[in-house]
């Protein structure tokens, strides 16, 4: 194959940059990266040579006739244009995937070189940028001070991975921009948006409220969600409650917090949820015969996931049903003697420690208490009611409560 003649004289074109080559451009709604400028025989004139960021907008990998003009990631990624055709200084892009390299450049116009699988934002201007990535799969914009999310029109569509952590992302009338410009769809249907996001990440943003997290139940393909270190998780008084909230409230969640979900914890979770919300269900016009089940518009808003639970469970019987009552730390307080077995040498502890606490913050209190090097705890209890039984604790994210832990107790701790 040949390739160009270096040498030939051109004559740059008077709308043209004399550093044209490495310089985004516009052309039909399309965007790209100038490769190439120069003559293309037979054809008179001067030509650009383009890499599409939609290699679909592409014709060749950058050759004419038997000579290379240009190198595509893609074979049939690039095209040549008229200069008149095309647009420069397009990009709103400040600066992309140099967060740990360099200091950003401030440049508006200037091109980096990014991959259209992996993007790490430090720049602001999200949704404009993203018409130039449409084969992106991971978006990763943290830390970029993001207040309100706008609609994503026809962009983001293979995006796979987002993580929008450390974001002021939720607070007070930004609440609604959210559901809106986020979501945006019917009570119980799923969204076209986002269609292939499979994980997403809003750790340390300003979430509030839940219906924040039922609106991300719209997505269709959400299997993984961390959201630690928000306010909504810190309203609940026992963090394992916390945690069953978020599993039931979106039902394809296999991953919760970087914690696995398991098929009993969903219907744990699922069936706790019913029950905690079950006298606000019958107050608002439920009622277990199908034929009478006619809850408010209201609550079934606060709740969508309410009514397909009750046709998966059965509604929950009068005595199961939960009353909220305020909390008293007092009355909820357990004194727990903490006992190792197979080290005899030592001593038992005794604590009192509330019966909200989740089993990971007992192993981590262990590891103080006991002073025992990295290694992995296996917890189980014994209690004067079950003479002879030992229970194993294997789940690291149920409360003491969940054991039926009573004063008194003995938890058992080993190592391995």
């Amino acid at each position: 194959m040949r390739v160009p003649d270096q040498t030939q004289p051109t004559t740059m074109h008077e709308c043209l940059p004399s550093d044209a080559v490495g310089k985004r451009v516009a052309c039909d709604g399309e965007r790209g990266t100038v490769r190439f400028v120069g003559t293309v025989p037979p054809t008179a004139g001067l030509w650009l040579g383009v890499e599409w960021d939609n290699p679909d907008r592409g014709k060749h990998d950058g050759s004419h006739e038997g000579v290379h003009y240009f190198t595509c990631r893609h074979p049939k990624g690039g095209s040549f244009v008229r200069p008149k055709k095309a647009s420069f200084g397009v990009d709103y892009l400040t600066a992309i995937r140099r967060r740990y390299e360099m200091e950003v450049q401030q440049v508006l116009g200037e091109e980096i070189q990014i991959s259209t699988r992996t993007v790490e934002m430090v720049g602001f201007e999200l949704l404009e940028c993203a018409p130039m990535w449409p084969l992106l799969e991971e978006l990763y914009a943290s830390e970029n001070d993001i207040t309100e999310l706008q609609k994503p029109n026809d962009v983001l569509q293979s995006l796979t991975v987002l993580d929008l952590s450390t974001n002021p992302l939720v607070d007070g009338a930004v609440l609604n921009s959210v559901n809106y410009y986020f979501i945006t769809s019917s009570e119980g249907c799923k969204t076209a948006m986002f269609p292939a996001l499979k994980s997403l990440a809003v750790n340390s943003n300003n979430i509030s409220e839940w219906s924040v997290i039922n609106e991300l139940e719209k997505l269709q393909s959400l299997v993984r969600l961390s959201c630690r270190q928000n306010p909504l998780l810190s309203q609940e008084r026992n963090p394992g409650t916390a945690m069953q909230l978020l599993i039931a409230r979106v039902g394809r969640l296999e991953a919760l917090n970087r914690w696995t979900v398991l098929p009993e914890d969903r219907r744990g979770a699922e069936l706790d949820y019913c029950k905690m919300f079950g006298l606000e269900w019958l107050a608002s016009g439920g009622h277990r015969d199908p034929q009478q089940n006619r809850p408010s518009a209201e609550f079934t808003t606060q709740h969508p996931r309410y009514q397909s639970l009750i046709q998966k469970y059965g509604a929950p019987e009068d005595s199961e049903l939960k009353k909220q009552e305020p909390f008293a730390l007092k009355n909820q307080l357990l004194s727990i003697t903490f006992v190792c077995p197979d080290e005899t040498d030592r001593k038992s502890v005794v604590k009192k420690l509330p019966d909200s606490m989740i089993v990971q913050k007992v192993k981590g209190l262990l590891y103080r208490l006991l002073k025992i090097p990295g290694a992995e705890l296996k917890l189980s209890y014994t209690s004067s009611k079950m003479e002879g039984k030992e229970i194993e604790i294997d789940n690291d994210l149920k409360p003491l409560q969940f054991y039926s832990i009573e004063d008194g107790d003995k938890v058992l701790v080993r190592w391995l």
